[in-house]
């Protein structure tokens, strides 16, 4: 999926402003509004832009402190493996999961109140599931994260993605 200039610039602008309206995306962007909006259109029906989403303060949402939680499952058959990820995925704690290789089979991003709310999660929500065979955790002491994603560019590989 070959994507021009001006989508690459359309993208940066929605990922630095999505509620901004069209014409001013478009006079960012050096277009007319209907081009613009057209464009727009067929990124989301590219499947490109997925949706709009409010970015939160953690900490101002009573929420400050993140921890990183490795966790290893046995037996790592696809049916526990996927019954481990629906569950985890939707505890209120959780703002991030990643399915990984190696040692742990999750990584499981959580932000809570305060350290003890990291404690619970590990002993209260993760103790409730038998197939858990070893759980790491590591407290975050600042989470940078990157707000623009540059669409990788003609040439580059590309490689099957899936996101929940």
């Amino acid at each position: 999926m070959e994507l021009d200039s001006l989508d690459r610039a359309l993208l940066r602008e929605l990922q630095n402003d999505a509620r901004q309206t069209n014409r001013d995306l478009a006079a960012k962007t050096g277009v007319s509004p209907s081009t613009s909006l057209e464009r727009v259109r067929l990124l989301r029906e590219r499947g490109i832009i997925t949706g709009y989403h409010a970015a939160l303060d953690l900490e101002t949402a009573g929420r400050p402190v993140q921890a990183l939680i490795s966790v290893r499952i046995r037996p790592p058959a696809r049916p526990v493996i996927e019954g481990f990820r629906e569950w985890a995925a939707k505890l209120p704690e959780t703002i991030g999961l990643f399915v990984i290789s190696g040692a742990h089979d999750f990584l499981i991003h959580i932000a809570v109140p305060d350290v003890n709310g990291v404690y619970a999660f590990v002993i209260d929500r993760l103790t409730e599931r038998r197939e858990i065979a070893d759980v790491q955790t590591t407290l975050v002491y600042e989470h940078v994260q990157s707000r623009h994603v540059e669409p990788a560019g003609p040439g580059r590989p590309r490689t099957a993605h899936r996101t929940h």
